[in-house]
C-alpha cells in the first residue's frame, strides 16, 4: 500500500473564549501564526451558564490533490485520503472522553499572522466573527452545513465525521474522502448547483413587510 502524504497550506485557531477579565470575548482574535492548533469547550467559567468555544481551521492543497489525479500520478478511484492532526503534548489539564466533529469549510478564509494564545491580544482575521478582512462568517464560529438545515438527500457528504477521545491524547485520524470527492467536482466543474424555494403556507397581507 502506497501513502502519499499532503501537508495543510494554512491554519488557524478561532475562538469565542473569554479573555482574563472573563466579561470581554476574543471573538476578533487571530491566531494563525501560533505553531498548534488548539481545540476546546469549557463550560460555566464565566457564569453558570456560559459557554466558550475554540474551532480549528485546517486547509489542505485540493488543487494539487486534483492535477496529480489528472496526470495519472494518483488513482481516480480505489484512494482513500485520511485527515491526520497530531496531538501536541503540554501541561495543562487533558480532558478525557469527548468527541470532536470534523466538517467542511463553505467559505473561504484568511489565515492570518496572530501568535498570541494566552491574552488573544493579536487581532484580525480569520476569526470567531469574520472569514477575511472586511467579510464575516455566514455563521459565527465559521460557516459550515448544518444537518437539520438540509433535506436527506444533500447529506451526502456527511456534514460532519466524528472521532470520540477517550484518554484525550490521541491523534486525529478521520476518512475525509467524500469531501475530496466533492471538492474535485467542483475544481472539475462538475458538480450540482444548489437550488432553493420558498412556499408560502397563506397570502401574505399586502402591507406586511416580508
Amino acid at each position: 500500500m502506497t501513502i502519499r502524504r499532503f501537508l495543510s497550506i494554512k491554519d488557524n485557531t478561532i475562538t469565542n473564549t473569554y479573555k482574563a477579565d472573563l466579561k470581554t470575548r476574543a471573538t476578533n482574535s487571530n491566531l494563525g501564526a501560533s505553531d498548534v492548533a488548539e481545540i476546546f469547550s469549557i463550560y460555566a467559567q464565566a457564569s453558570t451558564s456560559s459557554i466558550e468555544k475554540s474551532r480549528i481551521l485546517v486547509q489542505f492543497p485540493v488543487n494539487e490533490i486534483n492535477s496529480l489525479i489528472k496526470d495519472g500520478k494518483i488513482p481516480e478511484t480505489g484512494v482513500a485520503y485520511k485527515l491526520k492532526l497530531f496531538n501536541s503534548t503540554h501541561s495543562y489539564t487533558t480532558p478525557e472522553n469527548f468527541v470532536l466533529s470534523v466538517s467542511p469549510v463553505l467559505q473561504s478564509w484568511d489565515e492570518g499572522s496572530g501568535l498570541d494564545m494566552e491574552g488573544y491580544s493579536d487581532l484580525g482575521s480569520s476569526n470567531w466573527l469574520s472569514c477575511s478582512s472586511g467579510t464575516l462568517w455566514f455563521d459565527q464560529g465559521a460557516t459550515i452545513p448544518i444537518k437539520q438545515n438540509l433535506e436527506s438527500q444533500f447529506t451526502v457528504p456527511p456534514v460532519e465525521v466524528i472521532q470520540e477521545f477517550k484518554a484525550g491524547t490521541e491523534d486525529l485520524e478521520v476518512d475525509i474522502t467524500p469531501y475530496i470527492s466533492s471538492w474535485r467536482k467542483i475544481l472539475n466543474n462538475t458538480g450540482t448547483k444548489a437550488s432553493g424555494s420558498v412556499q408560502f403556507t397563506s397570502n401574505p397581507n399586502q402591507n406586511e413587510k416580508l
